[in-house]
């Protein structure tokens, strides 16, 4: 799961996929990461952390950290928050088979919108952000 900071929506998809893979008893690596630096090392946002736990799943203890090259070895799917995002893990695909493995996370190219900005959002975007991982659990994406 990767965002641009990995502070706000790419810690709500690895907690959510990962409580989701928890209850259908999926041994699933989840992981998050952003394209940039800035938060490396930092704790997901309050506003993420709160809406999370609002539904029961805990992502206060996840950290953030830089998208590598060496995840393309290390996962099997990459999912992109938004267009920017995917343009730029792209970037650092050095195959065809590494470039296979990113997609967007919701359908449609559509981007999960950064609620960075917009207490609002949050909600909604773990509404999406659920959403699509029920349908990855499902095999569905």
């Amino acid at each position: 799961m990767v965002c641009l900071g990995n502070i706000c929506r790419s810690p709500l998809a690895e907690g959510i996929l990962r409580h989701l893979a928890i209850q259908q008893g999926l041994n699933w690596e989840v992981d998050s990461a952003g394209t940039g630096n800035w938060h490396v090392g930092d704790p997901p946002d309050r506003r993420s952390v709160t809406v999370a736990r609002r539904h029961g799943i805990d992502i206060s203890g996840l950290r953030g950290r830089q998208f590598q090259v060496a995840d393309f070895d290390r996962f099997d799917r990459i999912f992109a928050m938004d267009l920017n995002n995917y343009r730029d893990i792209l970037l650092k695909a050095r195959t065809d088979a590494d470039k296979a493995k990113i997609q967007l996370l919701l359908d449609n190219q559509q981007p999960v919108p950064d609620p960075w900005y917009d207490d609002a959002l949050f909600q909604p975007v773990y509404n999406m952000i659920f959403e699509a991982c029920e349908n990855i659990v499902a095999g569905k994406k």
